[in-house]
């Protein structure tokens, strides 16, 4: 369809212009060329009309020769009877001598003689047909030879010859204006499948990446706008295959992180629900399904949020608050696990003060998930370090670990939706993305810096609240 629209579209606003333009120039060169083979033969016409009135003027004026007969042999002998008749005519309108000896008939028409007769400049001109043949004819009323009756002289020239050379100028003209077409058609169809051939594959292109087949790739041929438009299609199939790739990582993280508590939660079930308990099992058991009841709230919360921030409809309930105190909660919630993974965390909670305007739970919500992060990916004798302070009027808190760190592919795409660059460890892979994007809606930054096999840093940098927002 493409190649059709594209090839109508040249034919209508293009070609079909350039043919009208032609064949104005070819019906324009035939009049110039007609009228200028014409006027040529009627000018030559007037030249010698002029020349043989001056002739006879001086004949009418020798008394030492007879008119009639210095008539006759002017117009026997006249030196371009190869290319015209010429004929001499009485004041009654007959002819009464010709060049050819030849007498026309008498019911000829003449409407040039009859036009000279009548006009002021003494002269006519007619175009017609004699005896089937185009000629085109001048008469010229004489200055002399009144006394001898003598009217006018008369100019015929066939016009067959000069039409036959019309004709072939003409026929040049078109043969040029074909040859211009015939190249301007091979240029543009040239043109054409430059750009109609890449554009139709473009098209099949989009439509197979458009039913999931992200795979294929265009093949770039011009360094053009055509070559950019595959270059772009080229890099929007890789973020789709990248991005397809993603998802699918991230729904197998995902199925498998609500199997293992799922799992848990069964297990214990069947178990108590057996008779057949102990109290310390009892115990045991229904601590466990709470645990794994509480992993599975937050964890369908966090796939909550991300919804919340994907469809925008995140809200946050902002109230002025101190950061130490949301940080120095969110600490102590990890402090009991980091001791049982034999991790170190280290944190000298600030003496300052550090106001911001921020929602609480939300707010928390980032640390808890950085702070978890951290742990996660250490290992057991690493340490995770957190840090507050104040920097250029934000409250800048820095959680560093000593664990595994990134690698520096990855690095890039960290904060990225469903993008999980460590596989091995347990994770969704969009609580950095979730809180990444709370800390934004809090008008704040957040920053990863890591060496693979060094450690991570995250950085979280949060405006303080003025006195103007208190």
């Amino acid at each position: 369809m493409a190649v059709k629209r594209i090839t109508k579209r040249w034919l209508y606003n293009s070609f079909l212009v350039i043919l009208a333009l032609l064949s104005a120039v070819i019906v324009a060169s035939a009049f110039f060329i007609r009228s200028y083979f014409y006027s040529n033969a009627l000018q030559i016409m007037r030249s010698s009309a002029s020349i043989n009135d001056t002739l006879l003027i001086n004949y009418a004026e020798d008394n030492s020769q007879d008119f009639l007969s210095a008539l006759r042999s002017l117009v026997e002998d006249f030196d371009k009877k190869d290319k015209m008749e010429l004929l001499a005519i009485d004041s009654e309108g007959q002819v009464i001598l010709t060049s050819s000896g030849f007498s026309p008939s008498e019911d000829m028409s003449m409407p040039d003689f009859e036009e000279a007769l009548s006009s002021s400049g003494r002269d006519g001109v007619w175009e017609g047909h004699i005896n089937g043949e185009p000629v085109i004819a001048y008469s010229l009323c004489v200055s002399a030879g009144e006394n001898s009756g003598l009217a006018a002289l008369r100019y015929v020239v066939s016009l067959s010859e000069i039409n036959r050379q019309v004709i072939l100028y003409i026929a040049l003209v078109a043969i040029v204006c074909m040859i211009i077409i015939f190249f301007v058609v091979l240029s543009n169809s040239y043109f054409i499948s430059s750009v109609v051939n890449p554009v139709d594959q473009v098209g099949k292109t989009a439509q197979r990446i458009a039913h999931g087949d992200f795979s294929v790739r265009l093949n770039k041929k011009y360094d053009d706008e055509v070559g950019e438009l595959c270059d772009v299609i080229n890099y929007m199939a890789e973020e789709l295959q990248e991005n397809e790739k993603m998802k699918n990582d991230f729904i197998s993280s995902v199925s498998h992180e609500l199997r293992t508590p799922l799992t848990a939660i069964r297990g214990w079930a069947e178990t108590l629900n057996s008779g057949e308990v102990d109290p310390d099992t009892l115990r045991k058991g229904v601590g466990v399904i709470m645990k794994e009841s509480d992993r599975l709230s937050s964890m369908v919360e966090e796939l909550l949020d991300f919804s919340r921030i994907q469809s925008g409809r995140m809200k946050l309930s902002l109230s002025r608050l101190d950061l130490i105190a949301e940080l120095s909660d969110a600490v102590l919630m990890f402090a009991e696990r980091a001791k049982r993974e034999n991790i170190e965390l280290i944190y000298d909670e600030p003496m300052d003060v550090m106001p911001i305007n921020a929602d609480s739970n939300r707010l928390r919500q980032v640390f808890i998930n950085i702070i978890d992060n951290a742990i996660k990916y250490s290992d057991s004798g690493d340490t995770v370090t957190i840090t507050a302070r104040i920097a250029d009027s934000n409250a800048v808190v820095t959680i560093a670990d000593t664990g595994c760190g990134i690698n520096a592919v990855d690095l890039p795409k960290i904060k990225e939706k469903f993008y999980k660059a460590n596989s091995t460890r347990r994770g969704s892979g969009i609580g950095l993305a979730v809180a990444d994007e709370l800390v934004n809606l809090h008008g704040g930054s957040l920053s990863i810096d890591s060496v693979e096999g060094s450690g991570t840093t995250v950085t979280i940098s949060l405006p303080l609240a003025t006195s103007a927002q208190s």
